[in-house]
C-alpha cells in the first residue's frame, strides 16, 4: 500500500530546512510508509526493513512535527501503533491499550527526555529522577490475562487496541506459566512482555526448516513472529519460544511503588523477567549502562536492538501519563543502523500519488543488516548533485530511513573514467506531461494530475487502503488490474463494478487469475463497504495533509458530510466565521486549512464526491461526551506560565476530561486559563466576555465538578 514513487521525496533535507509544502508532502509519504511497514511486520512477519530502518523512519515524522505541529496528520506513526490484526485470528480488545515507545538514538536525545520529564513535572533542573534502564529484546509484544492465578487468554498487540488471540500457541511457549505461583498477585493480572527466539535456537531451526524443504527465517525476530502467529497451534509447540516479561496491562490493585518492586514481584509469581536490569539515578549512569549493554550486545543469549529507559516510580508515572501512542515516562535507546557498499547500475525515476518524481538507485544486490538490498533512495536532484552520484559508481548503502535504503556516499576513488554527472529528467517518464520545480520544493512534479495514470492508480490505492475503505480482495495489484482493464477510474467505480461485470461479455470470473468464488468474494466485500464512517472517508480522499487523526478531528467537529462541505465552501472566505473556525480546531492552522479548502473548491473534486454521495451512506459522527465532567465538549485555551502543572500536562488533563484544548482565543471559546505572563490571548478573552479562570480556579473547578 505504501507509495513507493514518493518514498525518496525530500529525504536529503533536514526537517529545519524543508519549507512547509516540503513537510507536507513529506509527512503525507511517511505516514503512507510507515503504515505499510506496520502490516508487512505485524501482520505478515516479513518485514522489509530492519528496525533501525523504521526506527528512522518514525524519528524523521517526529522531528518534522515538531516544527510544523500544526501539520500532524491523522494517521501519524505518532498517534498510531502496529497494525489491524491479520485474517484468521479471532480479536482480543485490550481494555488498557498496548503502546509502543518512543526513541532516542543519540546521547543528547536521553538528555531532553530526562528534561521533558521535569519540565512536565515542574522539576528544576537538577531534581533527581530514578530510572530503571533494562536490554530492549528484539520479539513479538505479547499480553497475558490472568484471572484469579490462572492464565484465561493472550494476545499479540496488533494496532494497540485489539490483537489476535494467540492463547493455544502461547501456552507452548518456555517462561508463561499456566497457573501464578507465590502469593500477592492481583484477581485481574495482565502481564506483558516479549516473545523471542535464542540465537542459537534460531540457527538449529533453520537447519531443520532447510532439511526438509521449509521457509528459512531471515532473523530470530522474525522466526519467532512466525512461530507465535500460527493458526496450527502444534507448529508454535515445536518451536523453541520464550517469554521475558517487563510491563502489564489491566490489574485489579497496584503491583508496587517501583519498577523494581513490579519486577521483583512477577519474578516471585513465576515470570522471567528482562535481565539484565539497573537503577539509574543520572544520565551519566544511564549512558554507561547503554555502553556496557552495547558492548556485550553480541555475547547475548538473544538479540537486543537498543536500551529502555522508565521512570522507575509509578506515581510519577501516573501523573506522566501518555503523549499519542507512547507513555512519556519510557524510552528506547537505540543502536546505530548498518552500512554497506556496492555498485550503483542505473537511476530510475518514479511518479507517486501526488506526482512527485522520485530518482531511485538500482544497485548489485548487497546484503545489509540481514536483509537482500537492491534499490536505494536518492532523495531528489539537489541531493544527487550534492553528493555527485552517478550511474556506475561505487556506492555506501545505509538502512537506515526507508523502505528503500539510502545512499550515504559515493566512493570516488572506484569511479570510472567515462563517468558522466545525472541528468535531470523535465518530464513525466510515465506519461510525458512537464515535470516542473517550484522554487520553495525540492522534489520535481508531474503536471499532468489525474491524466497521468501513476498518480490516478495510486489514489486510488490509497482510497481502498486498510484505513481507508478497507475493502478486501482489493489490493494494489488488483487496483492496478481494473485500471489498466478501465472499470475503475475514479472511486466511484467501484461501487458500479459488479453491476458491469454483470453486463459484460467477459466477467471478471473468466478472468486470469480469478474465478467465481474470488469475484463473488470481491464484490460481496465492496458491497460490505457502501456503508462508511465520515472519518473513514475524509481519510480516502487522499486530501494532503489530511491523514487519521485529522480526518477524525474533521469528523467530529463538522458530524455530517453535508456540514463538512458546507462550511468548506463558507469558508473559502477567509473573513468568514466559517474560516475562523476551522483555523481555530486544535491541530489544524492555516496551511492546513489551505489544502482542505482548495480541494473542496476544485471541481473535478467536487464531482467525485457527489459521485460517491450516490453510491454510499455515510455515517454521521457522534460524539459521546461524558456527562459528570464540566468541560466535556467545552474549548479551552491555556495561555501564560502555569505554575503548578506543566502546560503538557494541564493540556492533557483537560483533554482527557472531555474538553477540546485550542491554541487561540475565538468567540466560541468557552474557558481561558490564565497564567502569569499572559499577553494578548488574555486580553482577547476580556474584550469578548469569555469566562476566565486563574490557575488554581481552574484546578479547583475541574476537581470540585469533575
Amino acid at each position: 500500500m505504501g507509495d513507493k514513487s514518493e518514498n525518496t521525496a525530500s529525504m536529503a533535507t533536514q526537517p529545519e530546512d524543508l519549507s512547509e509544502e516540503q513537510a507536507k508532502a513529506e509527512l503525507a509519504r511517511l505516514a503512507d510508509e510507515i503504515l505499510r511497514h506496520d502490516a508487512l511486520y505485524h501482520q505478515q512477519d516479513t518485514p522489509e526493513i530492519s528496525d533501525a530502518d523504521y526506527d528512522s523512519l518514525k524519528r524523521r515524522n517526529d522531528a518534522i512535527e515538531a516544527r510544523f505541529p500544526e501539520l500532524v496528520r491523522e494517521d501519524s506513526p505518532s498517534v498510531r501503533v502496529g497494525a489491524e490484526p491479520a485474517a484468521g485470528f479471532s480479536k482480543i480488545r485490550h481494555s488498557v491499550p498496548m503502546l509502543s515507545l518512543g526513541n532516542a538514538f543519540a546521547d543528547e536525545d536521553v538528555t531532553e527526555f530526562l528534561a521533558r520529564i521535569r519540565r512536565f513535572l515542574g522539576l528544576g533542573e537538577d531534581a533527581e529522577i530514578a530510572v530503571l534502564a533494562e536490554p530492549k529484546i528484539d520479539g513479538l509484544s505479547c499480553a497475558l490475562r490472568y484471572e484469579n492465578g490462572k492464565l484465561m487468554h493472550a494476545a499479540t498487540r496488533g494496532d494497540g487496541s485489539t490483537g489476535e488471540d494467540i492463547t493455544a500457541n502461547v501456552q507452548t511457549v518456555t517462561g508463561v506459566p499456566k497457573t501464578l505461583s507465590g502469593t500477592g498477585w492481583p484477581t485481574v493480572l495482565e502481564i506483558r512482555g516479549e516473545v523471542f527466539m535464542r540465537r542459537d535456537d534460531f540457527r538449529q531451526l533453520n537447519e531443520r526448516q532447510e532439511a526438509r524443504g521449509g521457509k528459512i527465517f531471515a532473523n530470530p525476530r522474525n522466526a519467532a513472529a512466525g512461530s507465535l502467529r500460527q493458526l496450527d497451534a502444534t507448529i508454535t509447540a515445536s518451536r523453541p519460544l520464550t517469554f521475558y516479561a517487563y510491563a502489564w496491562g489491566e490489574v485489579s490493585e497496584p503491583l508496587g511503588q517501583t519498577m523494581m518492586q513490579v519486577r521483583e514481584n512477577m519474578t516471585r509469581w513465576g515470570f522471567t523477567i528482562n535481565e539484565p536490569g539497573r537503577l539509574c539515578e543520572s544520565v551519566e549512569e544511564i549512558l554507561a549502562f547503554y555502553g556496557e549493554i552495547g558492548a556485550a550486545r553480541a555475547e547475548m543469549p538473544h538479540d537486543i536492538d537498543g536500551v529502555v529507559y522508565k521512570v522507575d516510580r509509578l506515581d510519577l508515572q501516573e501523573r506522566l501519563g501518555f503523549v499519542s501512542r507512547a507513555p512519556r515516562w519510557a524510552i528506547a535507546h537505540k543502536f546505530p543502523a548498518e552500512q554497506a557498499e556496492t555498485l550503483l547500475r542505473e537511476i530510475t525515476i518514479q511518479v507517486g500519488r501526488t506526482g512527485a518524481l522520485t530518482p531511485v538507485a538500482n544497485l548489485e544486490p548487497i546484503t545489509v543488516g540481514g536483509v537482500v538490498v537492491s534499490r536505494a533512495t536518492l532523495h531528489n536532484e539537489d541531493e544527487i548533485a550534492r553528493k555527485d552520484i552517478r550511474e556506475g559508481d561505487r556506492v555506501v548503502i545505509q538502512r537506515a530511513g526507508d523502505v528503500i535504503p539510502q545512499v550515504v556516499s559515493v566512493l570516488l576513488d572506484h569511479r570510472p573514467k567515462d563517468s558522466e554527472p545525472f541528468k535531470v529528467r523535465e518530464v513525466c517518464p510515465e506519461c510525458g506531461s512537464a515535470a516542473i520545480r517550484e522554487t520553495d520544493e525540492a522534489v520535481r512534479r508531474c503536471t499532468g494530475g489525474l491524466i497521468c495514470p501513476a498518480q490516478s492508480v495510486e489514489r486510488l490505492k490509497h482510497f481502498v487502503s486498510r484505513n481507508a475503505f478497507d475493502i478486501e480482495g482489493l489490493g494494489d495489484k488488483q487496483v492496478k488490474f481494473f485500471f489498466e482493464k478501465e472499470l475503475i477510474k475514479k472511486p466511484g467505480d467501484i461501487f458500479r463494478l459488479a453491476d458491469k461485470d454483470a453486463k459484460s461479455l467477459t466477467p471478471l470470473r473468466k478472468q486470469a487469475g480469478w474465478g467465481k468464488q474470488s469475484a463473488e468474494n470481491l464484490f460481496a466485500a465492496i458491497e460490505a463497504r457502501r456503508q462508511i464512517s465520515l472519518d473513514r472517508l475524509i481519510f480516502a480522499l487522499g486530501i494532503r495533509q489530511i491523514g487519521q487523526t485529522t480526518a477524525r478531528l474533521l469528523a467530529k467537529t463538522y458530524g455530517s458530510l453535508e456540514k463538512l462541505r458546507d462550511t468548506m465552501d463558507r469558508a473559502n472566505d477567509r473573513e468568514s466565521d466559517a474560516y475562523e473556525e476551522l483555523i481555530n480546531v486544535d491541530g489544524i492552522g492555516p496551511a492546513m486549512a489551505d489544502d482542505l479548502l482548495a480541494f473542496f473548491a476544485e471541481q473535478h473534486n467536487r464531482e467525485v464526491l457527489d459521485d460517491l454521495a450516490a453510491e454510499l451512506a455515510v455515517e454521521d459522527y457522534v460524539v459521546e461526551e461524558a456527562s459528570d465532567s464540566p468541560v466535556s465538549g467545552k474549548t479551552v485555551v491555556f495561555t501564560g506560565k502555569l505554575e503548578t502543572l506543566g502546560r503538557s500536562e494541564a493540556k492533557a488533563k483537560a483533554e482527557a476530561l472531555g474538553a477540546k484544548v485550542a491554541g487561540s482565543v475565538s468567540k466560541k471559546t468557552d474557558f481561558v486559563v490564565v497564567g502569569t505572563d499572559a499577553g494578548s490571548k488574555a486580553r482577547k478573552a476580556e474584550e469578548l466576555g469569555l469566562t476566565l479562570f486563574s490557575e488554581l480556579e481552574w484546578l479547583e473547578f475541574i476537581s470540585a465538578e469533575g
